[in-house]
């Protein structure tokens, strides 16, 4: 009788995980080829339906039908339905012919097929004669980098490439601002608010922190009033998260929010936090350009404006491009002003792909502060409470490199290196007379 698989860490461990990845690589660049592929086929199937359908003196109708049929034809192989393929062709097509660059990206291995899709998002936006500029600069952006990292980013440089300016197409945006409902089944159905971004992400953490708070005292309410109730209170947080957003939109507080009279209760008391990135020239009106939600999507200026001018802890940060930030401390605690800093600098959790933002992160020593790790800007980073657990308790290691960048080994000694984050402001030289007045 064999032994069992030695603990994580042993020879045949880490062999057997060897072998996985390996297999996971080769499968995933079958997969790529085959996915490129498929979309080249689609295409080419659209350009068949506009050719055979659209002589000189041909109607509209005429290429409909003829890409309906050939998309029935093909979705009977597909076993799918036409419309789902005639989708699928519109997509290809799209991709194929309107961003080839990106497509030889994913095809030399340089990106996958989830940057593919965030550069084709992104820049579908903006007029098809600047497809070609962003695409180029999209894949620069993507390489090395995971898929959500680089998402919102892409979106912000579409945003600043686009003729029309950012405020004036959020303004027209908003106008079409609205609430639908969407019977389901079995008694369900989806209620969707179509909101500014700001003001969604607060919506979203206002309720996952008052359903955590009550989440982490169920067993001090077990003993209460409610105590029958209480204990056999399971809910998940989606749940909690919703049951929350009814009670709030129906009775204007939460069912187990401690109200007496007009005073707010605990759960009442919990406000909203989002993070936002306002670059100095936007902050000061000189640009109206995008501003960034903790990398998760490009808000409006003058949300952004209002957000830094009525917050308590906003302070400007200023670079030196010559020396440089020199920020440390001698005691474990990072100061608040470093901790700005840092939640600037990172934007989010530094473990490669992850993006839970940095207020929602612990600030850790790169260099455990025990072992002899400094307090300093080259030695902190934001990892979410999950890696933080796995820097602490598997075998994975980090080291930071010089401009903020990690270096991640994996148990199998691979390394991962999460880039250096994107500057959270930047500041272009502008012609300034003497005597001009500082723009803030």
């Amino acid at each position: 009788m064999t032994e069992a698989m030695e603990t994580p860490g042993g020879e045949s461990y880490l062999a057997a995980i060897s072998g996985i990845v390996a297999d996971v690589e080769d499968v995933a660049l079958e997969l790529a080829r085959a996915q490129i592929r498929e979309l080249r086929v689609l295409a080419a199937a659209g350009r068949l339906a506009e050719e055979q359908g659209a002589p000189p003196n041909a109607k509209v109708t005429l290429h409909d039908m003829v890409l309906r049929s050939i998309s029935a034809e093909v979705a009977g192989v597909m076993r799918t339905t036409d419309r789902t393929v005639q989708r699928r062709i519109g997509e290809a097509r799209l991709t194929i012919e309107g961003f080839p660059a990106a497509v030889a990206a994913w095809e030399a291995g340089r990106i996958v097929q989830a940057h593919v899709r965030a550069i084709v998002d992104a820049g579908v936006n903006l007029p098809a004669e600047l497809w070609a500029e962003f695409e180029k600069v999209a894949i620069e952006r993507c390489d090395g980098e995971t898929p959500n990292r680089v998402r919102g980013e892409l979106e912000i440089l579409a945003h600043r490439m686009h003729p029309r300016a950012f405020a004036e197409r959020h303004e027209e945006a908003a106008a079409g601002r609205c609430v639908r409902l969407i019977p389901g089944r079995d008694g369900m159905s989806d209620l969707i608010a179509t909101l500014p971004t700001v003001i969604a992400e607060g919506i979203q953490d206002r309720l996952t922190q008052q359903a955590r708070a009550i989440i982490d005292t169920r067993d001090e309410r077990s003993t209460g009033e409610n105590a029958d109730a209480d204990a056999t209170d399971a809910r998940s947080t989606d749940q909690v998260r919703a049951d929350v957003f009814a009670d709030l939109l129906l009775a204007g507080t939460p069912t187990l929010d401690d109200t007496r009279d007009t005073t707010a209760g605990p759960l009442g008391a919990i406000r909203a936090r989002v993070q936002v990135l306002v670059p100095a020239a936007t902050l000061s009106g000189a640009d109206d350009g995008p501003c960034d939600l903790s990398g998760r999507s490009p808000i409006d200026p003058a949300t952004a404006r209002i957000l830094a001018g009525a917050t308590g802890v906003w302070e400007r940060l200023f670079h030196d491009p010559t020396t440089g930030v020199t920020v440390s401390t001698d005691s474990y605690r990072v100061p608040s002003g470093m901790r700005r800093f840092l939640q600037a600098r990172d934007q989010h959790c530094r473990f490669p792909g992850c993006r839970v933002a940095a207020i929602r992160c612990e600030v850790d020593h790169t260099h455990d502060h025990a072992l002899g790790g400094r307090t300093e800007l080259s030695n902190l980073a934001h990892l979410c409470q999950r890696h933080h657990s796995m820097k602490q308790f598997t075998a994975w290691k980090v080291r930071q490199l010089k401009g903020g960048v990690l270096e991640w080994t994996s148990p199998l000694g691979r390394i991962y290196r999460e880039g250096a984050p994107t500057p959270a402001v930047a500041f272009t030289p502008a012609a300034a007379s003497p005597g001009d007045p500082a723009p803030f």
